[in-house]
């Protein structure tokens, strides 16, 4: 039996560009993995199986990790299955990359498992057909972002924090909050450049100064107790609080 970790992400800024005629968005960001992680376990078996102990989670062909598994099968011609356990940590449609670090542990693994000796950058050329979360999510190193979040760059980090994790009990499509995105009305754009000089320097007063999520104008309006959330920590003495992901 093989396991891994499969650990979450945050964003410390994401700002959009443009929306690109394929439908997806150029984006800039600053992206950091956390220790708070998914469980993933694999054992070989006869075909694709999945389990998990979250009822959120599908246990079918919608869950990327199923996805991952079969693209590996499909494009090296794998005649093995896998019996694949997710033990749920990171709280779904959270903005998290639950689903994204999931698949990425997964290409990673059987990799491994299946023995097809494919190198990271390889694993990530393949993680973007998933998502554009899943290339950070194979790397695991704090990096900026762009093009719709595959091309990566590793940072060099001077902070150490602790982070305090709210998620409400509720579900946002990222898809749709793209959808209803209007690039040319944002108001307020991160600072990318600040932000990592803010990282590299262990300046963390520059990083919250200039970071940033230009989602948060299209989710505040729809899902208010998101912006409650921010107004209520900032009352009780969080000055500095930022949406992740969607």
């Amino acid at each position: 039996m093989l396991k891994l970790l499969a650990p979450a992400k945050i964003n410390l800024a994401l700002d959009v560009l443009s929306r690109r005629n394929d439908g997806y968005h150029d984006v800039d960001m600053v992206m950091q993995p956390l220790t708070l992680a998914d469980e993933i376990l694999w054992e070989p078996a006869m075909e694709i199986e999945l389990s998990c102990q979250n009822p959120q989670v599908p246990l079918n062909r919608q869950n990327l990790a199923w996805k991952a598994a079969e693209l590996l099968q499909r494009k090296y011609d794998v005649k093995q299955g896998v019996k694949i356990t997710i033990q749920k940590n990171i709280p779904v449609a959270a903005g998290l990359a639950g689903g994204s670090t999931d698949a990425a542990a997964v290409l990673t693994g059987l990799n491994r498992l299946w023995d097809l000796k494919l190198s990271r950058e390889e694993l990530m050329e393949l993680g973007v057909q998933l998502g554009a979360d899943v290339p950070f999510c194979i790397l695991q190193q704090t990096a900026r972002a762009q093009g719709i979040g595959e091309v990566l760059t590793p940072l060099q980090i001077g902070l150490d924090c602790r982070v305090l994790l709210i998620t409400p009990n509720i579900g946002v499509s990222t898809a749709l909050v793209y959808q209803q995105l209007v690039v040319a009305e944002i108001k307020r754009h991160p600072g990318i450049d600040q932000v990592i000089t803010g990282l590299e320097q262990g300046d963390l007063d520059r990083l919250v100064t200039y970071w940033g999520n230009v989602l948060e104008e299209v989710v505040f309006p729809r899902y208010p107790q998101v912006k409650q959330l921010k107004e209520v920590l900032k009352r009780h003495g969080a000055v500095h609080r930022l949406m992740s992901g969607s």
